[in-house]
């Protein structure tokens, strides 16, 4: 009887220590986000060459507008090129880009994946680039992202994440992830380099060195997260990734329920993936090599997304605060030390909220939090088989 009651006392106490450490981990990023300060990159008159990738997979709804608008940089038309990746497009669309100054690779794939069509892109590209840029096909880059990329490389950086933020805001789901994103944006881009470790990467709106990009993407297999992939190979050769807050590329955001489930599920199961994949690799590039980028890839593996981390923490706040002094259960944790790590989630949240969020607007979306925590939530159990077949979201903005 005694040893089952160690048993679950060692149970209770490794669940919360699992949250309270994921809760402090959210909030010392999000706290050093606010010490990040603004790379400022010289400006130089060199302008590199720059292929900006476009994978398109049945995008045929908005990849002739981003093509389109992805030529109307403020840089010199002769040193970048557009180059849309076409997977599985309509004739007619695939004969509107065809119509554009730019370049167009057809491909098709058994199971398609982003990682492959970049991969066939770069085989069959014969300029010789100096800089790659990728983007999804829903992205809208700002007239100077060009720039401020090329002025980031010159300075010396190889790898450089932009700023990916919203283009819409239009559903409460669009809103939530709006704000979700720059939440992400603000622990694990600036509070990341505020305290000298690398930049995440989020899948688009991201630079490389070419040269360095093509021979990393030869050995990246990925069916879905291949931004993750990359981040760990980065990470194990010493690689730093900037980020870049001016550098803005707008991208289109959840609008409906089923697309943000199936995203999220995308997702989640990419986290578990690559979790199990490095998570004995990176507690050896901590203790042997001092590695603590790499480990600090692991470690976000380990914490729950956002979402979840906000609604179990409150679940569990919740459930302690009902047993104790409601029923007088008796908790070897105490209900004090779960509201604690309650208080730490929400003040993280609010310091990685961008004050634009501070609205009615918010307000209002914040009525379908409990909606996206539970379809999160239930998503935790429909993982098996989303990392064989590549889950598509499609894009498109809804007219309201």
């Amino acid at each position: 009887m005694q040893a089952i009651e160690y048993i679950l006392k060692g149970i209770e106490y490794s669940i919360y220590g699992y949250f309270a450490m994921s809760c402090l981990y959210v909030f010392v990023f999000a706290t050093a986000g606010h010490l990040y300060k603004k790379q400022r990159s010289l400006s130089t008159k060199i302008q590199s060459k720059i292929a900006v990738l476009i994978p398109s997979y049945k995008e045929d709804f908005v990849i002739v507008e981003v093509a389109k608008s992805a030529l109307k940089q403020n840089y010199q038309s002769k040193n970048f090129d557009v180059i849309v990746i076409a997977d599985s497009l309509k004739s007619n669309t695939i004969t509107e880009l065809k119509s554009l100054p730019i370049t167009l690779i057809e491909v098709s794939f058994e199971e398609s994946t982003k990682a492959k069509a970049l991969n066939i892109a770069m085989a069959e590209l014969k300029e010789v680039y100096d800089y790659a840029i990728v983007l999804d096909a829903d992205n809208i880059m700002e007239p100077d992202f060009l720039i401020k990329m090329n002025d980031a490389f010159q300075n010396g950086y190889q790898i450089i994440q932009g700023h990916r933020k919203a283009k819409n805001l239009n559903t409460s789901f669009a809103i939530l992830d709006a704000a979700s994103e720059e939440i992400n944006n603000h622990i694990f881009r600036k509070g990341h380099r505020a305290l000298g470790l690398s930049s995440g990467l989020i899948g688009s709106g991201m630079g490389f060195d070419y040269r360095l990009f093509k021979s990393m993407m030869k050995t990246v297999n990925a069916i879905g997260g291949f931004d993750k992939e990359l981040e760990f190979k980065f990470a194990e050769n010493g690689m730093a990734i900037e980020y870049l807050q001016d550098a803005i590329v707008l991208d289109e955001k959840i609008q409906k329920s089923t697309d943000f489930s199936n995203q999220r599920r995308r997702w989640l199961s990419t986290q578990f993936i690559y979790l199990k994949k490095y998570f004995i690799t990176g507690c050896k590039e901590l203790l042997f090599n001092r590695n603590i980028t790499f480990f600090d890839k692991v470690c976000q593996m380990i914490i729950p997304p956002r979402i979840l981390l906000l609604g179990m923490t409150f679940l569990m706040a919740f459930t302690y605060g009902l047993l104790v002094f409601g029923f007088e259960f008796y908790s070897n944790v105490s209900v004090y030390l779960w509201f604690l790590n309650l208080i730490v989630t929400v003040m993280a949240f609010f310091l990685a909220l961008p004050k634009s969020f501070y609205n009615t607007n918010t307000l209002k979306a914040m009525v379908s939090l409990p909606s996206a925590f539970f379809r999160m939530a239930l998503l935790l159990f429909k993982l098996k088989g989303a990392n064989k077949k590549f889950i598509h979201t499609s894009h498109g903005t809804i007219k309201n």
